[in-house]
């Protein structure tokens, strides 16, 4: 992998803006009186200099490392804060700033439903730029471990966030801590298991060092792919450990709610992409096979689980483990179409989770419920909100002009040319999708009114702002969707795995 270095150490200020601005408001209660304002200024200038990033790149090299810094840190250990965008992470960077920018406007109003004073929002906001602090860092990391450190870190602010700013206590906040400090011990094990095995010269953790460099036996790759594996696949989440997200989006303020299914869970499909994928070639395709297998479980069981929930949010972060199914799916499958566009997926679905989360808590916060059978008739009521609603969850399950079409059309066309059985039990998924996505507008937005909604507004201005800049974000993805597939296209093609097949044993054998 090339490295192309830096003259201005971009990417550690887009790390240093918001964790200065969220110790600030931590340190200065005064200030958050005024969080809100900060966190709008903050998130702004983040967003602006991931813009910068973009208009300043090479889309040639977009497989290469730009923006690159690297600074010895724990020289002992082969550690550095070694940071660097490829075509992968600088759309995953823009997507973060974007979508951290709309939460903290969209905040203002769900102090109702969801508990705040002035002050407290400050606290909220403080928590949300620590996170966008993290979350940055783990998007640029070239170093493996630094990757780790702030993969465990973020796990702090989204804790607060849940378990203080949520609805339920600090049961769900609890069970999501565990599971990620379950699946962060396992990668730790790995992190220590590729220290050992690489090479000894300066920058032992560096990707562009490791990827595809490590001469070990088959065994020892499988073990440290699978420690690596385990935590991703808790934090995309893939069926059967999946459970902790669903008491999360019910508990957590929709803005929570959005970056964590939004951007925190895409870390995982992101890991599986930049460390999996990269570092352990070979195990990658030796596991493909029964890691296809259980993403379209994942797949199947999302839908299914999605169509039976009565609460709102949880109706959603279901959908979302049918989404990430298939994501990973496209991931392990071996076709360079098919990963091409599940990168493209993870942008697409930012965007229209972002909406579908954002746009119910706009609602659940004037009723003071998320219960579907509460409402009805809303579409009479409050039309904008119904009519963006409604096209959010027509771009989540890819409608033609909407973001997630030609992610999913990238993803079904190259699974199928690898394996068409796999195709076929995976669009069921689609079947699914259209069934969650209409069964709960037709409850919700249609039908006799609900006497005790009647003085529901309709979207505000500011909401109007958020809402606008999501929907005409599908289109574009949906109409220009050459735009990301340009910019990943590189990426994939380094790191793309041999094709899964099934040998007539039914063993996995390599693809020619």
């Amino acid at each position: 992998m090339q490295v192309i270095n830096a003259t201005f150490p971009l990417l550690t200020l887009l790390v240093a803006i918001p964790a200065i601005a969220a110790l600030l408001l931590w340190l200065v209660p005064a200030l958050r009186n005024s969080g809100r304002l900060i966190g709008i200024l903050t998130s702004g200038i983040v967003l602006l200099g991931a813009i910068a990033a973009a208009a300043s790149f090479d889309y040639g090299k977009a497989g290469a490392y730009q923006w690159a810094e690297t600074y010895p840190w724990i020289s002992q250990l082969g550690v550095s804060w070694a940071l660097g965008v490829n075509g992968l992470s600088l759309a995953m960077l823009l997507l973060s700033a974007l979508l951290t920018l709309l939460v903290i406007v969209a905040s203002s109003r769900e102090g109702k439903y969801y508990a705040s004073t002035e002050k407290a929002e400050g606290g909220y906001v403080a928590l949300i730029l620590a996170l966008e602090a993290f979350m940055v860092l783990i998007f640029t990391a070239r170093d493996v471990f630094l990757f780790y450190l702030a993969f465990e870190a973020m796990l702090i602010p989204v804790y607060f966030m849940i378990g203080r700013y949520g609805r339920n206590g600090r049961a769900p906040a609890l069970k999501f801590l565990l599971y990620s400090l379950a699946g962060g011990l396992v990668m730790l094990a790995g992190v220590i298991g590729l220290y050992v095995v690489a090479p000894r010269p300066s920058g032992t953790f560096l990707i562009e060092n490791l990827a595809g460099q490590l001469h070990v036996s088959a065994g020892i790759e499988m073990a440290l792919f699978l420690s690596f594996f385990a935590a991703f696949a808790i934090k995309a989440p893939m069926v059967p450990v999946h459970t902790w997200l669903a008491d999360a989006a019910e508990s957590a303020r929709p803005g929570t709610s959005t970056l964590l299914v939004g951007i925190l869970d895409k870390i995982g499909t992101y890991g599986m992409i930049a460390m999996c994928l990269a570092i352990f070639p070979g195990a990658s395709h030796r596991a493909a096979l029964p890691i296809v297998i259980v993403a379209v479980v994942s797949v199947l069981w999302g839908g299914i689980a999605a169509i039976g929930q009565k609460d709102l949010l949880r109706l959603i972060s279901f959908t979302s483990v049918s989404h990430f199914g298939l994501m990973v799916m496209a991931i392990f499958i071996g076709n360079q179409t098919a990963l091409i566009g599940a990168m493209v997926y993870m942008v697409a679905h930012g965007l229209s989770i972002a909406g579908m989360f954002l746009i119910s808590g706009f609602m659940t916060n004037q009723a003071g419920t998320q219960k579907i059978a509460e409402f009805g008739g809303l579409q009479r009521i409050t039309p904008v909100l119904a009519g963006t609603w409604l096209i959010s969850a027509l771009a989540a399950i890819a409608l033609p002009g909407l973001s997630g079409f030609p992610a999913e059309f990238m993803v079904f066309v190259g699974t199928y040319k690898v394996q068409p059985v796999v195709a076929f039990f995976a669009v069921f998924g689609v079947i699914l999708a259209v069934l969650y996505a209409l069964i709960p507008y037709q409850r919700i937005f249609t039908g006799p009114p609900n006497p005790e909604r009647q003085k529901l507004h309709d979207l505000t201005g500011s909401q109007k702002c958020v809402v606008g800049v999501l929907l005409a974000a599908m289109l574009a993805l949906g109409f220009f969707p050459k735009a990301v597939t340009t910019l990943v296209e590189p990426t994939a093609a380094q790191v793309v795995p041999a094709p899964v097949q099934v040998g007539p044993a039914g063993v996995d054998t390599e693809g020619k």
